[in-house]
């Protein structure tokens, strides 16, 4: 009896020993960030960052109650709304095109991954040169059409649709790649039965491509919903938060409490706040969507 028993304790150490790098780096970066994190939601702070008194739950009350934390809330719903379902739709067309063997497909595919490459200060500049409402390439083209420009940073409802363009962008090559790499898994075999069978290229997509590659985009669902909400970069470069609040997302709300009005422990309530919807929707993902995920 206490071979068994002796067999799968070995096992386990043996296990913990080669997951022990892999814990050491989830703790370091992650649990114990996060501790600390909720933490200093707990306190009241001084403008250099010392704990000054116990503020217990009284941060997260007026964070909650605030008009401000509720706009920073339906800017990140709007961004994710705009950003992800329109990124990956986009992504999987693309994936689909560039997955054809055509005559310099392997130049469209390197053109259309390339913006993994790409970081998101740099691309949100280029968007920036792009969206200047006298000198970008947007507004000239607009010109030529005999149409007026738009203030597209400038205006709160086209500030939201411009930055979820820029964050489509800077995402595309990874979602492409992925995409990419399920769409050659699915087996050729596949498609010539159903064009036998009469099939239009409609239902070849629908019918066989997207139930086949739905691992993939439930992945980069899961994946782009964390990486929209957690975006900084594009909205410091390109709106700042504005207009009017409009792009001031739950990050760049925390951003602004920590680093401009010194709130080191309002700012921390806030992360903890977002960790906690962040957690709420991937788990929501994986108890409605997963199940409908075709796994070969």
């Amino acid at each position: 009896m206490t071979f068994p028993v002796g067999r799968a304790t070995r096992r386990l150490a043996i296990a913990l020993v080669f997951l022990a790098p892999s814990l050491a780096l989830f703790a370091a970066f992650v649990f114990v960030p996060l501790t600390r994190t909720l933490y200093i939601s707990l306190f009241f702070t001084t403008p250099t960052g010392r704990l000054a008194a116990f503020a217990g739950l009284e941060q997260y009350v007026e964070l909650l109650t605030s008009a401000l934390f509720r706009s920073g809330i339906l800017a990140s719903t709007l961004f994710a709304l705009y950003a992800v379902p329109f990124g990956i739709a986009l992504a999987l067309l693309l994936a689909v095109l560039a997955n054809q063997r055509l005559r310099g497909i392997n130049f469209f595919r390197t053109l259309m991954s390339s913006t993994i490459a790409v970081s998101a200060a740099v691309g949100s500049l280029l968007f920036l040169m792009l969206y200047n409402p006298s000198l970008g390439l947007l507004n000239y083209l607009l010109s030529l059409l005999g149409l007026r420009g738009i203030a597209w940073l400038q205006d709160p409802g086209s500030a939201v649709v411009s930055l979820s363009v820029t964050t489509m962008w800077l995402v595309l090559g990874f979602n492409i790649i992925v995409l990419l790499a399920g769409l050659q898994g699915v087996p050729e075999e596949l498609y010539e039965a159903a064009k036998l069978d009469g099939a239009s290229g409609a239902m070849l997509f629908f019918r066989i491509t997207v139930p086949l590659v739905s691992p993939f985009l439930f992945f980069l669902l899961v994946v782009d919903t964390i990486q929209v909400l957690q975006a900084f970069t594009q909205i410091h470069v390109l709106t700042r938060g504005g207009p009017v609040d409009a792009t001031r997302t739950i990050v760049y709300s925390l951003y602004l409490d920590a680093f401009q009005n010194f709130q080191f422990g309002f700012a921390s309530a806030q992360a903890f706040v977002l960790f906690l919807i962040v957690l709420v929707l991937t788990v929501l993902q994986f108890r409605y969507i997963e199940p409908r995920v075709h796994y070969q």
